[in-house]
């Protein structure tokens, strides 16, 4: 598995990543209204003798995006209860430590290899930046809710 693949693991199948409490009613409202929306187009079209329309809107409605997961409830949440204090905010030694990731310098370069960094990974102040704002702003392009502050 990749590095970055790693981190959305640790953080997207986490307890904590649960959907919001705002987000499942609207799954519980939507998962509801889509049932009936089928079987009352189905009767409608099939006297069209257009059936394939419920079929297509069911599954596409049974597709629907899962909500976003809120990264930093999520990483918030998993620093409290770390006994070290770890500034994941702007780090990413520091969040990579508190994913239980490797943060070696090593690991550091492979993931920005991974992420297409353009600048020297010898210069590692400004290879960690520019990870920490990658990473954050890739967790938002793959279903995570992030603060605008934290991405690049």
């Amino acid at each position: 598995m990749s590095i970055f693949g790693s981190i959305m693991s640790k953080i997207f199948s986490h307890p904590a990543a649960a959907p919001a409490p705002s987000a499942p009613s609207a799954s519980s409202d939507s998962a509801p209204a889509a049932a009936p929306v089928p079987s009352a187009v189905a009767p409608a079209a099939v006297p069209d003798g257009v059936p394939a329309a419920p079929t297509t809107a069911s599954p596409v409605a049974a597709t629907a995006p899962a909500p976003p997961v809120d990264v930093a409830a999520v990483l918030t949440g998993m620093a409290s209860k770390n006994p070290e204090a770890l500034h994941w905010q702007t780090s990413i030694v520091d969040l990579l430590k508190l994913l239980d990731l490797d943060s070696s310098l090593k690991s550091r370069t492979d993931l920005a290899h991974e992420l297409s960094y353009a600048g020297d990974t010898s210069d590692s102040a400004s290879m960690n930046i520019w990870l920490h704002k990658a990473v954050m702003t890739k967790l938002g392009e793959n279903g995570g809710r992030v603060p605008d502050d934290l991405k690049a």
